[in-house]
């Protein structure tokens, strides 16, 4: 892919990648619950999905979601579902933060916050489709070029990741805030209530 494509192809992702949704919400909410590392361990796991995605699309999937109202509506299904099950699940976790050295610690593994984050990325179709309308647009028509959907795929993935990794680091500074467990309370039922009006609002979506 020539570099000045790519910069191009990085000056219109730019603003999918900092849209707020689902994930970037999640990223909020770790970084307020659990401190930066936690977040920046989501943040792997978006980042992953994203790419699964663009290999996805570009093989066809996209293809099939954007075509067949029954495929789509099964992964929006599956995807409500899962962002109002987190939801609930976020309004009724009762840990807080454990300080140590000045440094926040999750009650939580790193594999957890990575596979949650992983599963938010790969059943959203708000992110289908957005990847379904940006990528072919860089692609060569006509044939299948893995190292080009290699650089899109990573590229976006990283882009998310930054913008994920800029509000780790900025929640960083908040840690008076966070030790809270009154404040905490309220971060929680925020949250959780937002992820439970995403998923309400998911499932009622049509293409």
């Amino acid at each position: 892919m020539p570099i000045d494509l790519w910069l191009v192809f990085v000056a219109v992702s730019l603003l999918p990648a900092i849209s707020p949704g689902p994930a970037v919400m999640l990223a909020l909410s770790n970084t307020l619950r659990f401190g930066r590392n936690a977040t920046l361990a989501s943040a792997s796991g978006n980042a992953l999905g994203l790419v699964v995605l663009g290999y996805a699309v570009a093989l066809g999937f996209g293809a099939i979601m954007a075509t067949s109202a029954i495929a789509f509506t099964v992964l929006k299904i599956i995807g409500a579902a899962y962002l109002i099950f987190l939801g609930m699940k976020i309004w009724r976790d009762k840990t807080t933060f454990q300080v140590q050295d000045g440094v926040l610690t999750a009650r939580k593994s790193g594999w957890k916050l990575f596979l949650e984050a992983f599963l938010v990325s790969i059943t959203n179709p708000k992110a289908i489709l957005v990847i379904t309308a940006l990528f072919p647009q860089f692609m060569h028509k006509g044939r299948i070029d893995l190292f080009e959907i290699t650089i899109l795929s990573v590229t976006y993935a990283a882009l998310c990741f930054a913008n994920h990794a800029a509000i780790a680091f900025a929640g960083g500074h908040m840690r008076r805030f966070l030790t809270s467990a009154k404040r905490m309370l309220w971060v929680r039922r925020v949250t959780g209530t937002l992820f439970v009006g995403f998923g309400t609002a998911l499932a009622a979506a049509s293409r």
